[in-house]
């Protein structure tokens, strides 16, 4: 499958990573995701719900199809919208934004986790988490950073990369959202003479 940037792309990000954690005792992760579920369940429930009310619809334009007619018509109405609603394009659209956000919002905490961002010694790892297909964004700082930061404080910053996420450029929103990030990063967590740098720099793709 190919990959959402390219070695290039990856390349400046790290870079960008590299220079801004020179600068401070924090330490950013970047992680991006094509989707953050299958949402396997919802094209199915439609299907299922649009061949459940076809006999509905049958009986309304008083149409004399046989039990057995009406039967074989459903499953090929289910099949057929099944296939129908699991094209990416038109399954994103069915799904609600909650469920969206809900599903996005999980697998950043497993990322949080599994790239190890709570582990630094300071706890002031950040990771900068994007689902493409949700076109959602999300900042998690740990507690040595987040205690300190207003509430609401990346939302801007968010909003900005969410932008440039439907626009299909992620590599200039990394770019741009690492600099936003350490330009707080340096000001309030600025670097001192131990400064080890504590997380990979480079873009993790799923």
């Amino acid at each position: 499958m190919k990959r959402l940037l390219s070695d290039k792309e990856a390349q400046e990000i790290a870079e960008t990573i590299r220079a801004v954690e020179s600068r401070t005792q924090g330490e950013v992760v970047t992680v991006i995701a094509r989707s953050a579920d299958g949402y396997r369940f919802i094209p199915l429930l439609w299907s299922a719900l649009a061949a459940l009310l076809l006999p509905s619809l049958l009986v309304f334009l008083q149409l004399p199809w046989s039990v057995p007619e009406v039967s074989s018509v459903q499953v090929v109405v289910f099949c057929l919208l099944a296939l129908l609603f699991n094209l990416p394009g038109i399954k994103m659209r069915m799904i609600p934004r909650a469920v969206k956000d809900q599903r996005a919002h999980r697998l950043a905490l497993a990322q949080f986790v599994e790239q190890g961002v709570h582990l630094t010694r300071d706890h002031t790892g950040v990771l900068i988490f994007v689902s493409v297909a949700e076109h959602y964004v999300e900042i998690i700082a740990d507690k040595g950073i987040n205690d300190s930061v207003p509430e609401g404080y990346w939302q801007t910053t968010v909003n900005n990369f969410i932008q440039q996420i439907k626009g299909g450029d992620y590599h200039q929103g990394f770019v741009q959202t690492v600099e936003a990030c350490g330009k707080y990063l340096i000001e309030k967590f600025p670097a001192n003479k131990d400064n080890p740098d504590e997380l990979p720099n480079r873009l993790i793709q799923l």
